[in-house]
């Protein structure tokens, strides 16, 4: 196996993707984070380096941060998902990747899915990590965030995301049995993957996240990954991408997803992940009065669903480790 974690980059439009190539298996795959990530500093989270030597062991990996993240540009404005998606062809080209299994995790699930419907000769499977074809409620997708709690979440994220106490207590919540030295690279790694902006622009993209009309299309042997401890809104969101998606093999791991789960590559985030990511509609009847203790206790909740975002690729990443080697 080669592990030359060197960074490199690809031209998708204006935008500079980073990305690194490890392993020398016989065949690619190409990792889709969740909400945040970093391809270099993911090397000093002891549990995120396992996951990437395991998956290096046996194929080809290409790993990338997406634009507005990690050692990517930030870019303005909120592009579109199709514009992001496009992001993994451009990775790939520069890669020398002619086809590639793709292991979407939490927000980045989405994105691979649109990659196979749009790309299917590049496409060689899916695998689809504790995630979801859309976030927000609908009246035929009921198992969505509804505007109010979207709200909050972004004020949240305005408020508090990039400071080190959030940090600190972020890496925490998701790897409670880890050393004082391990939660400390995690809450590094979260730091340096986004800024405040750039979290923020992307916690926008994500509400406009609906890949359903796709489902239908996608031709290539596809799972479905997520476990019974996981949120509603993961567990909801998995089966319907299962019972959408032709042929599409779902499988849901006994057990819930512990601290030191989330935060490792052999079970994280989401960012991570996305995992991120992890969230579940909240409903909350509309005559009931919120007191100053209830306000705060719903942004107590969203910035708990949110820090579960930004784990995201490690959390949903451990399931497609355990079920792939």
């Amino acid at each position: 196996m080669t592990v030359d974690p060197e960074t490199r980059y690809a031209r998708s439009g204006d935008v500079s993707i980073a990305y690194q190539v490890t392993g020398d298996g016989p065949f690619d795959v190409v990792h889709v984070p969740g909400f945040v990530s970093h391809v270099e500093f993911a090397w000093e989270v002891p549990g995120m380096a396992a996951f990437n030597r395991r998956f290096s062991s046996f194929c080809r990996l290409i790993r990338f941060d997406k634009r507005g993240t990690g050692m990517s540009d930030r870019v303005s404005g909120v592009p579109t998902l199709e514009t992001r998606m496009d992001d993994v062809r451009a990775v790939m080209d520069a890669a020398g990747s002619e086809r590639a299994a793709l292991v979407g995790v939490s927000e980045g699930g989405p994105m691979s899915i649109l990659f196979a419907a749009t790309y299917p000769e590049r496409a060689r499977a899916l695998a689809l990590c504790g995630t979801f074809p859309r976030e927000r409620w609908a009246p035929d997708y009921p198992f969505g965030i509804r505007d109010e709690e979207a709200r909050r979440e972004d004020e949240e994220i305005e408020r508090s995301w990039g400071t080190p106490e959030d940090a600190a207590a972020t890496a925490q919540g998701l790897a409670p049995s880890a050393t004082a030295e391990e939660q400390q690279a995690l809450a590094t790694m979260i730091r340096q993957s986004a800024s405040p902006g750039a979290a923020l622009a992307l916690n926008r993209m994500n509400h406009e996240i609906d890949v359903r009309n796709v489902l239908p299309v996608i031709r290539v042997p596809t799972l479905v990954l997520n476990r019974e401890g996981e949120d509603p809104f993961i567990r909801q969101g998995s089966a319907y991408l299962a019972q959408h998606i032709p042929g599409a093999r779902h499988i849901e791991l006994p057990g819930p997803i512990t601290g030191s789960q989330r935060a490792t590559g052999s079970r994280m985030p989401r960012r991570s992940r996305s995992s991120c990511r992890r969230r579940g509609p909240r409903r909350r009847p509309p005559s009931r009065k919120r007191t100053a203790s209830s306000r705060r206790s719903c942004s107590q909740t969203s910035s708990a669903r949110r820090r579960k975002r930004s784990s995201s690729a490690t959390r949903a990443g451990a399931s497609c480790s355990r079920t792939t080697t």
